[in-house]
């Protein structure tokens, strides 16, 4: 092989290393949650670190909802069972609500109780739905034997 090509072929296995690495640390960051905001049956969680992909967001979910009820006690479901909670991308942290279409917080005083609408995932309960599970672009249920299947969009 000549040296050149060796070069080259050692520059591409370094960078596919390098990103291999980077996005494995990027996946194995534990979720950090900043706050939780409540508004009866609806809850916001401001998080750092979430998960990247629908399964990892999904999973989380399947993983701490026990501790998101004994820590935070959260969801707190409405009389026919329905609840709400929406996870938050904490970013940069919290705003003025200058800037239009900012997430604010009836709790908190102002002027920096608002953040970047930056959803990240959703969780719902409802009656006619059962459990929903909403990401960028997919929603998400589970049926009642617990297996997780995606919404065909329209």
């Amino acid at each position: 092989m000549k040296t050149k090509n060796k070069k080259t072929l050692y520059v591409l296995l370094t960078i596919g290393c390098t990103l291999l690495g980077f996005f494995l640390w990027l996946s194995l960051r534990s979720v950090e949650i900043v706050a939780v905001h409540e508004d009866e049956e609806f809850s916001s969680v401001l998080v750092r670190n979430f998960p990247f992909t629908d399964r990892g967001k999904i999973s989380w979910w399947l993983k701490n909802k026990e501790v998101l009820k004994a820590k935070y006690n959260i969801p707190k479901p409405a009389k026919d069972g329905f609840f709400s909670i929406v996870f938050w991308d904490f970013g940069d942290g919290y705003k003025e609500e200058a800037k239009y279409d900012r997430r604010c917080f009836d709790d908190m005083k102002p002027p920096e109780n608002c953040i970047e609408k930056n959803r990240v995932f959703s969780v719902s309960d409802s009656k006619n739905m059962g459990i929903s599970f909403t990401t960028n672009d997919e929603i998400y249920r589970m049926k009642e034997s617990g297996e997780i299947v995606k919404i065909k969009n329209e």
